[in-house]
């Protein structure tokens, strides 16, 4: 069977080094020749974002960061920018402090360098998300995609277990996704799979040894791998649904992608066998489901949306929405009818597997 594939590989500089983000920042700085930096950091990430930008003479510190990015957050960074004659953006923090960045470079077109502290993986795509009178609107542009990434694993070691968790679940939803997005093309399967089995040796390292270097390194290569095979296989079914729970209902971004990726995998994998075997394969299991519930159970992962604060009354609505969204190239046709039975699953932590025969 010949290949015939279209692909787009995103130019960016990543810079990965453990201890090193402090010197790799004031390098590309220099690099760059930038005179008037922000730093976009919220207040809980200011101290160490401080530590990371020692070596740099910061023009504007900016704390605003909220979570989907409301569009009146955005302004607000926007006119500040502007009005500081900003001529680089750094934003240290996770996705919802790379997300605000994003959203100022759109209209200003500023190059930014990401310092990620979490396993978000916005970082590495130009994908952006703004949140307007409740509802969650993403799209394409390269003017946000970072000029430089800068990976540390040491600023990560403060993350928190369950977040880390969550967080890494975040990317390997990007990594499942990706496998039967709109644009899914063996390269991004290629990288899907190498993320996806990084992810699944570094998780659980973290959970047994929350102060241990080496998780984080892996988790951290497993999300920027998820990201940049997101970033090329476009938004998938997965995707589409959890912007409409955190835009529409406000869930937290990483825990509503850890609790409804078991979920989706199990409604499309009878749908998408070559894809399966890919994802089983990357976790070392005869079944993609199993490879995941497996790692989803050693690592305690969310389980249930109404832990979050999605009730049963939220799933016709989360539906109506999610349905005109979906994308065409998805391997199982979604209804209406089958879409409300994975959301009732989900909302109860229900065991997946029942969406494999629906």
């Amino acid at each position: 069977m010949s290949l015939a594939f279209e692909h787009v590989t995103l130019g960016q500089r990543v810079l990965f080094g453990t201890g090193n983000a402090a010197a790799n920042l004031a390098a590309e700085v220099a690099r760059l020749g930038a005179q008037r930096v922000m730093v976009i950091a919220s207040d809980r990430e200011t101290p160490m974002a401080r530590i990371v930008a020692a070596g740099v003479e910061v023009a504007l510190w900016h704390h605003d960061v909220v979570m989907h990015v409301p569009i009146e957050t955005a302004d607000k960074a926007r006119a500040a920018a502007a009005g500081h004659s900003i001529d680089l953006l750094v934003c240290v923090g996770g996705g919802s402090t790379t997300g605000l960045a994003k959203a100022i470079a759109m209209t200003s077109h500023l190059p930014i360098i990401a310092v990620p502290t979490t396993y978000a993986g916005s970082e590495a795509t130009n994908v952006w998300g703004l949140t307007e009178a409740s509802r969650k609107t993403t799209g394409v542009d390269d003017a946000v995609l970072p000029v430089t990434v800068i990976y540390d694993a040491a600023l990560i070691l403060s993350l928190p277990v369950d977040m880390s968790v969550a967080s890494g679940l975040n990317g390997m939803a990007h990594c499942i996704d990706s496998m039967w997005a709109p644009r899914a093309d063996p390269i991004n399967a290629a990288l899907g799979a190498e993320g996806i089995r990084a992810l699944n040796r570094g998780l659980p390292l973290i959970a047994e040894d929350p102060a241990g270097a080496e998780g984080r390194e892996q988790a951290l290569y497993g999300a920027y791998l998820s990201a940049v095979a997101f970033a090329s296989a476009g938004s998938g079914l997965h995707h589409k649904v959890c912007h409409v729970l955190g835009g529409t209902f406000n869930l937290p971004h990483a825990q509503t992608h850890a609790t409804i990726l078991p979920y989706v995998l199990a409604f499309n994998a009878p749908f998408a066998p070559e894809a399966e075997a890919r994802i089983a394969a990357a976790f070392g299991t005869t079944g993609a489901l199993t490879g995941l519930q497996d790692l989803r159970k050693r690592l305690d992962a969310p389980k249930a949306l109404w832990d979050y604060g999605f009730t049963a009354d939220g799933i016709a609505e989360a539906v109506a929405i999610i349905l005109p969204a979906v994308p065409a190239s998805n391997p199982r046709p979604v209804t209406t009818e089958n879409l409300t039975r994975l959301l009732q699953a989900a909302l109860t932590g229900e065991d997946p597997a029942v969406l494999l025969d629906l």
